[in-house]
């Protein structure tokens, strides 16, 4: 049997995300931010887009929609989304390039994407307050197959920084959670926090002395971007591919063993 180092091949993940983010930046500074933050989407992008299925695309833009279907009197559009993974097989109703504008029912995936994060930077220029991320994010609550609790097919919802330089057991990132109520899914904070939303926790291993609707953080050293990408490849494909979990949360144990304490629990529905 061939000797494989799993782990070791998802860190890299991570490193590489890292290195060229920081080459960019280490070249130009904060010469031109919003082109630093713009190549940021592009090279996390890329990295998920090797390892999406044949049938789905990625790129940036907006969803619209409509509850008047037949006259269109009630329209909705979201804020822009910096990733959007959708079905290649759907009607576009505009596409330039990697931007589009998508109806909600072929999109499968949003991640809103950030340089750094904190909840106590005095730079203007720093996105300074995660729940700032979050309300943007309950704009796609307008669209009903965004609901934490839509009976339709799941969707992935993630914030992902490059950075985090909060204490990640901070009381500011439990009420920044709450905010969402389950509409963000998945958060990736740096490249060893990890952040996962669960509508409950009977499976979870070793147990957890709550069972409900609640956030749990782990502490990943070095996997947090990959456990942020394998997750939404298992949520996005057409069906869940479980025949490569092996390769996909290589962590001995389950990533259980790492979690950090409190858990960020939220009212039952």
């Amino acid at each position: 049997m061939p000797r494989q180092n799993i782990q070791r091949f998802q860190e890299s993940i991570t490193r590489e995300l890292t290195l060229t983010k920081d080459r960019v930046q280490d070249l130009i500074g904060a010469a031109n931010w919003g082109e630093v933050g713009r190549f940021k989407e592009a090279i996390l992008r890329k990295t998920i887009s090797q390892f999406l299925p044949a049938n789905l695309k990625i790129g940036t833009g907006f969803i619209i929609g409509n509850e008047d279907p037949l006259l269109g009197q009630e329209g909705r559009v979201s804020s822009q989304l910096d990733i959007i993974v959708y079905e290649d097989k759907s009607s576009i109703i505009f596409r330039e390039g990697d931007f589009v504008i998508l109806t909600e029912t072929s999109v499968r995936a949003v991640i809103e994407v950030k340089t750094k994060i904190t909840n106590f930077s005095t730079n203007p220029r720093v996105d300074n307050a995660l729940n700032n991320i979050m309300i943007k994010f309950n704009r796609l609550s307008s669209f009903s197959t965004f609901t934490p609790d839509s009976t339709g097919r799941r969707k992935f919802v993630g914030v992902f920084s490059f950075d985090h330089t909060d204490d990640f057991a901070s009381p500011r990132i439990g009420d920044a959670i709450q905010v969402s109520d389950g509409l963000v899914n998945h958060i990736s904070l740096g490249p060893n926090k990890f952040i996962r939303y669960w509508t409950n926790t009977e499976a979870l291993y070793p147990p957890v002395n709550y069972n409900g609707r609640c956030y749990i953080r782990y502490n990943l050293r070095n996997l947090s971007f990959s456990y942020f990408i394998s997750n939404l490849i298992h949520i996005v494909s057409d069906e869940d591919p479980i025949d490569r979990y092996w390769f996909s949360f290589p962590i001995e144990g389950t990533k259980e063993i790492f979690r950090q304490e409190p858990i960020i629990q939220l009212n039952d529905k």
